[in-house]
């Protein structure tokens, strides 16, 4: 199934590291969310310039249509969650710290970027593998990334039948919000005839 397995790991490599760096950096600055805001916000707008803004031609509309949608559907589910009890977050003067839509927007680029480079290492690139493969990221690399921020004090779930602080719903909130956005792209990209490796 895969074309090159050492690229492949040296991929899931960096993007796991990637993960960690941004778990740790969001645990660090967690009582300083406008700083946090304005750090992550740095990073969407150097995304947006790289993809968008340099390239002459190829601009990546759907990156930036990705991450609004993402970041508006996690804005929306944070809300959601925080009003009825579901979770909190501590150590900030406010229900939803700052940072919150950033974050949700750059976990799409994340996830985006590594399907993008992914994919064309699958043997069969059909819409099928490409799907489990996005499945299968969703599920485990955002999960991940919360681990390592609950564990480092930045919010608690109430929800139960958790895994080192992460509930079985939030798994699959994540996978549901993630697949939404991806559909809704993999549409837009159809109907505009966008040729995006992940999406078309």
């Amino acid at each position: 199934m895969i074309v090159n397995k050492k690229v492949f790991l040296k991929e899931i490599s960096k993007a796991l590291l990637k993960l960690v760096l941004a778990g740790v950096i969001i645990g660090i600055f967690k009582k300083y969310d406008a700083i946090l805001a304005i750090l992550l916000l740095l990073k969407v707008l150097q995304n947006c310039y790289k993809e968008i803004i340099k390239p002459q031609t190829n601009k990546n509309w759907i990156l930036l249509i990705g991450m609004f949608l993402t970041g508006f559907a996690g804005i929306v589910g944070e809300t959601w969650g925080v009003k009825n009890g579901f979770w909190k977050y501590h150590e900030v003067s406010r229900e939803l710290p700052l940072w919150l839509p950033f974050a949700w927007m750059l976990a799409f680029h994340y996830l985006y970027k590594l399907e993008r480079n992914l994919i064309p290492l699958l043997t069969n690139q059909i819409q099928k593998n490409k799907i489990i493969l996005v499945l299968i990221l969703a599920f485990i690399l955002p999960a991940l990334g919360e681990v390592i921020t609950i564990q480092l004090g930045v919010w608690s779930y109430y929800w139960p039948y958790q895994i080192l602080g992460v509930p079985l719903y939030a798994f699959i909130c994540l996978v549901f919000v993630h697949m939404l956005v991806h559909t809704i792209l993999h549409f837009i990209c159809k109907k505009y005839q966008w040729k995006d490796t992940v999406f078309y």
